[in-house]
């Protein structure tokens, strides 16, 4: 069984009344293998006969655009208009999802599971969401929006439960079970949008009947970015807050870390397992609904495009840390993003960003695996500057501390 990440040696030591907990420890391996990957995706793209550095260039451009850009963006901010620049848009548009299907991969984590399913919950989130609108073609579209969201995010909790209840009750792999249900998913997709529900007007690309526009899910307010950038945001955070700052969080730290203490200590294993890969399951089922009800309109085979494979890289390189998801979605959103832009200035396949997703993937995989096995973390090279801070802002003593004794003696 797999530890969660609370119960591994960490990283920094740190003063936990003033940072989350694990979250500098998590961006600090994020950082390490982002720089260690670029390095090496310079050296892979060298053989191509293309300048490492002018693949970096490209890639931060078309993540977050160019200095000109933020200026003028900046400018009519000043103005009263907001404004982003495109390519900065188009990296939030691509981390919205990813923000949702890491929550599938971190949350089943934290009682020591390893769900991998996320691509199945999406598209069978999507799936429902198309089928609920379409039954109810005359209700107000509150209603219909809000009945997609929570029938789909139903749905995709329970399918997410599935395999969390073979390896309760089964001793069933949840790894395995996972994979190979997205198969099933995805065939249950196909079989609907080509079957029952499809729509004879999509010949070519055989998808379910459009929602209605009045269905679709809006912009935030001042931008063209979808909602679901703020659903994703706000799932994230209320996933923190309930495993680092509740009881119930305290509680399934507990289940993953040691079965036998939970089981001494009256807690119900199979109850926090269960609840930890439904609520995972809802999250990447939510990123379904919206890829049907902001983007697309209807469901289709774009449903199963890789978001719950990706969702995998994004909470691994966030170390399953759901507040740590967010920059690191958002990075990498950026980083599939500049995919079109590379192939365009570069000549390069716009599939190589996938080549440095894989590695990124890899050398967090290795980093995490070494600094879980470390004895003594505080005589790591770069981790002594921050151990000295530390000791010295810890120990140092307190003025206002004193005068306050002086006072009251």
């Amino acid at each position: 069984m797999t530890a969660p990440y609370e119960s591994r040696p960490t990283l920094i030591f740190r003063a936990k009344r003033f940072i989350p907990a694990s979250f500098v420890d998590a961006m600090i391996i994020s950082i390490v293998a982002l720089a260690l990957s670029l390095v090496l995706f310079g050296i892979f793209v060298s053989f191509s006969g293309v300048n490492a550095f002018d693949v970096y260039r490209v890639m931060l451009k078309g993540a977050f655009g160019t200095s000109e850009q933020w200026g003028n963006a900046l400018t009519q901010i000043f103005h009263g208009k907001f404004a982003i620049p495109y390519a900065f848009r188009n990296t939030l548009i691509h981390a919205a999802p990813l923000l949702l299907t890491a929550l599938c991969v971190a949350l089943p984590a934290r009682v020591g599971m390893m769900i991998i399913g996320g691509e199945g919950a999406v598209v069978l989130g999507g799936l429902m969401a198309a089928l609920v609108a379409h039954l109810m073609p005359g209700a107000p579209s509150l209603i219909v929006q809000i009945s997609m969201i929570v029938v789909g995010m139903t749905v995709g909790g329970a399918w997410i439960s599935i395999s969390g209840a073979l390896r309760q009750f089964r001793g069933v792999n949840e790894t395995i079970s996972s994979l190979l249900m997205n198969y099933i998913a995805i065939a249950i997709l196909n079989h609907c949008v080509e079957g029952p529900m499809h729509d004879p007007t999509s010949l070519d690309h055989p998808s379910s009947f459009h929602i209605g526009p009045a269905n679709m899910l809006g912009t935030i307010a001042g931008t063209d970015i979808h909602v679901g950038l703020l659903f994703g945001v706000v799932a994230c955070v209320f996933a923190w807050i309930l495993m680092d700052h509740t009881t119930h969080g305290f509680a399934t730290s507990i289940v993953g870390g040691n079965v036998r203490a939970a089981k001494v200590a009256g807690l119900s294993v199979a109850k926090f397992s269960l609840a930890a890969c439904f609520l995972g399951g809802a999250g990447a089922a939510l990123a379904g609904v919206i890829e049907v009800s902001a983007i697309h309109g209807r469901a289709n085979d774009s449903l199963a495009a890789g978001l719950g494979y990706a969702g995998i890289l994004v909470a691994f390189v966030a170390r399953q840390n759901p507040l740590a998801v967010i920059p690191v979605a958002i990075l990498l959103g950026g980083v599939s993003a500049s995919g079109d832009l590379l192939q365009m200035k570069l000549k390069l396949s716009s599939a190589s960003v996938q080549v440095f997703q894989g590695i990124l993937f890899l050398v967090i995989l290795g980093l995490d695996t070494w600094a879980g096995r470390l004895k003594d973390v505080r005589h790591i090279w770069f981790a002594k500057p921050i151990h000295w801070f530390m000791d010295w802002y810890i120990k140092k003593p307190s003025t206002k501390g004193v005068a306050h004794a002086g006072a009251n003696a």
